[in-house]
């Protein structure tokens, strides 16, 4: 009796599967990590952990803020991508851009995915509250893009990560191996309901 192929060997056909595209900076690109356990991978494996066939691609790059996310994003995107999370404006934070400044960016690259018809997951950042007025704008921006958009919204990347030195690499700044699965946990069950509302009827 044959037997099916194996869809992991050598030149086996390429099983049909969604893909997610992580669009970002140095926390999708895995920045001082070995591959196996940079962001597109670890949610790759937690999707897989929930039932969830997905290929997670990268398009991570470090150092960059929204303006080179919207610079590149017509071809860091593939056509293909069922879904994009966006996760970008740690380093404008870095470079102290003006939260406006950013809004306008970001706006312009969701403009650029709609006019696509890709469905956009928007992954939001914090400024710490000691920025005073400064954080409170920089964190309105993602709150008002996901509400007036209406897209699918995870408030804060690094949420149960930050600031704890435990999870994070001597620079304070960038996940270690267990915050990066820690995030992949928490971002997984988000990446599935978003998955769903784009699903085709």
């Amino acid at each position: 009796m044959p037997t099916a192929p194996d869809p992991s060997a050598p030149g086996a056909p390429e099983v049909d599967m969604r893909v997610v595209t992580l669009l970002g900076d140095s926390i999708t690109a895995g920045f001082g990590l070995p591959s196996r356990d940079a962001l597109p991978v670890r949610l790759e494996e937690a999707l897989s952990d929930l039932g969830t066939n997905v290929r997670v691609r990268s398009a991570g790059v470090s150092g960059d803020t929204s303006a080179s996310g919207l610079a590149r994003v017509d071809f860091s995107v593939q056509d293909d991508t069922d879904l994009c999370v966006v996760a970008l404006g740690g380093n404008d934070l870095l470079q102290g851009i003006e939260p406006a400044a950013m809004r306008s960016n970001l706006a312009a690259l969701l403009d650029r995915l709609a006019n696509r018809k890709i469905p956009v997951l928007l992954a939001g950042m914090r400024a710490p509250p000691s920025y005073g007025r400064y954080a409170e704008e920089f964190d309105a921006v993602f709150v008002d893009l996901a509400r007036s958009r209406r897209l699918d919204f995870y408030p804060f990347l690094l949420e149960g990560v930050a600031l704890d030195s435990r999870l994070n690499q001597a620079d304070g700044i960038h996940p270690n191996a267990r915050g990066v699965e820690i995030i992949a946990l928490g971002l997984a069950p988000v990446v599935i309901e978003a998955l769903g509302r784009s699903a085709p009827p």
